[in-house]
């Protein structure tokens, strides 16, 4: 009982910032351009320089390796999920227009804007480490696989040859990615940047930027989408149900797989992969949808509704993770 009222006092720090955002947006104090203005600090400085910081505090050269065998866990999920999100547009017989966002909305999560924060709130900044891993996995299934999968969703197109795209590597490698990697040579080259006190503390005010904008970006989002736009169709609740459930299961699966064969996996990392499996779905893609002429509406209405959705899940989800 105890986990369950801990994991509400969480949810609802992030929440409340959330609802700051909210009302400051619906009572005129934010300009239309300031949602994108802020996206773009918090991807391009503000996150770059949380990670850099994460990883030269918490990781060692020794550690290095671990990371590494960290990875597989979130790849196997991840691969799994796309295999069973693959059948289900197969077996419901999603429209055109809608298969691309529905495989992205089970199986690639919001970790930037909700995940990171949500992290921080759970389990405190050491588990920051934990959290680079499925962030790297995420990001990479999300730019190098699954906005494809929206843009061969064009129903525009659905009689025409398949374009082949190219990767898009400013995508694939976004400055969060580049921040880590950055963050990698310095720890390799041994250089002590973070014993430099006005570096250290310079990184480290621009990183906590990170969770009070993300979370006020999402007040603002949902606020700009409108709840009583929300609607339950067939799509939106088996989408709902993958991101919701389907995913952790299958995050929680994979992990009891790997103690019962003998590997050692720390606590905190399992509760981290668990968590960020189930965290909402991707903010961008109603933008991604109408790149490719996709139902955008779908998009915005799964978008919001597993954003608003996840207040209820994070506790119940906490609670059954303490008996894993």
């Amino acid at each position: 009982m105890g986990v369950f009222i801990n994991s509400i006092q969480s949810v609802l720090v992030v929440v409340l910032i959330m609802v700051l955002g909210y009302i400051l947006r619906k009572t005129g104090w934010f300009a239309d351009t300031f949602s994108k203005n802020i996206s773009k600090l918090i991807k391009n400085v503000a996150l770059p320089a949380s990670i850099f910081v994460a990883v030269l505090s918490r990781l060692t050269r020794d550690k290095l390796v671990s990371f590494g065998s960290y990875l597989i866990w979130g790849i196997i999920s991840v691969v799994i999920g796309y295999i069973i999100a693959f059948i289900l547009v197969k077996v419901m017989k999603v429209r055109a227009g809608r298969r691309g966002v529905f495989i992205n909305a089970i199986v690639n999560a919001n970790t930037i804007f909700i995940g990171l924060p949500l992290n921080i709130a759970l389990f405190g900044d050491k588990s920051m480490t934990y959290f680079l891993v499925y962030y790297i996995i995420n990001t990479v299934s999300t730019w190098a696989f699954g906005v494809f999968l929206i843009s061969n969703d064009d129903p525009t197109k659905q009689d025409q040859p398949k374009e082949h795209h190219k990767i898009n590597w400013k995508q694939v490698i976004p400055m969060p990615l580049v921040g880590f990697l950055v963050a990698l040579v310095f720890l390799l080259l041994n250089i002590p940047v973070l014993k430099v006190p006005f570096l250290s503390q310079t990184l480290s005010y621009v990183g906590s930027l990170v969770t009070p904008l993300s979370l006020i970006y999402i007040g603002i989002v949902l606020a700009d989408a409108g709840l009583k736009s929300i609607s339950f169709d067939r799509d939106t609740v088996v989408a709902l149900l993958g991101r919701f459930v389907l995913a952790p299961v299958i995050m929680i699966s994979i992990l009891a797989v790997a103690a019962h064969g003998g590997v050692s996996l720390p606590g905190m990392f399992n509760q981290t992969m668990i968590v960020q499996s189930a965290t909402p779905m991707l903010a961008v893609l109603p933008i991604l949808a109408a790149e490719s002429h996709g139902d955008v509406k779908y998009a915005t209405n799964i978008v919001t509704t597993s954003t608003v959705l996840f207040i209820v899940v994070i506790p119940i989800l906490m609670t059954i993770v303490q008996y894993i």
